[in-house]
């Protein structure tokens, strides 16, 4: 079976636009890179998140978006399988992953298996779902706000979509 390489190139692009369009806050860009039916289920250790649809999910993820959050989600060692017909596939994610939210004086940090599911419509590809195990969470407290010279949602009008902001 050869491989289908640029449909894999396009795929890894889509994935790494949406992680780049979460962590800063591209409600447009995010929504772009998501099917009408998207669903997620993340789990961590302190948290099982489960949302179906688009705007469902978008409603979710903006909630991160307020100026008091920090963080980082890369995704990198891409396994991605595209099925013969060149309508859909599947893929296998390493997440590594940080934040700060200054609400509740917390850090996260970790690692994630992503496997998410692809589908091509009118020619373009998209996420059709999203989900992650946690390899490992840390979750600790921090008595001292971390000194972050540069905080991209601190110095930003976020979007409308986020709550509070």
């Amino acid at each position: 079976m050869a491989l289908r390489l640029e449909d894999i190139e396009l795929i890894k692009q889509l994935k790494h636009r949406y992680m780049r369009c979460l962590d800063t806050a591209d409600p447009e860009g995010l929504k772009a890179t998501m099917h009408p039916d998207l669903t997620i289920d993340y789990i961590g250790g302190s948290y099982h998140i489960k949302a179906d649809g688009r705007d469902q999910v978008m409603q979710m993820l903006s909630g991160m978006w307020n100026k008091k959050y920090a963080g980082s989600h890369i995704v990198h060692h891409p396994e991605i399988d595209v099925a013969e017909d060149g309508m859909t596939a599947e893929g296998i994610w390493y997440l590594t992953d940080y934040a700060l939210n200054f609400n509740i004086n917390k850090s996260t940090q970790g690692a994630a298996i992503y496997r998410d599911k692809y589908v091509k419509q009118d020619g373009k590809w998209l996420i059709r779902h999203s989900g992650y195990t946690r390899l490992w969470e840390r979750f600790e407290d921090f008595d001292k706000k971390p000194n972050l010279p540069a905080h991209l949602f601190a110095t930003m009008d976020l979007p409308e979509t986020q709550p509070g902001g």
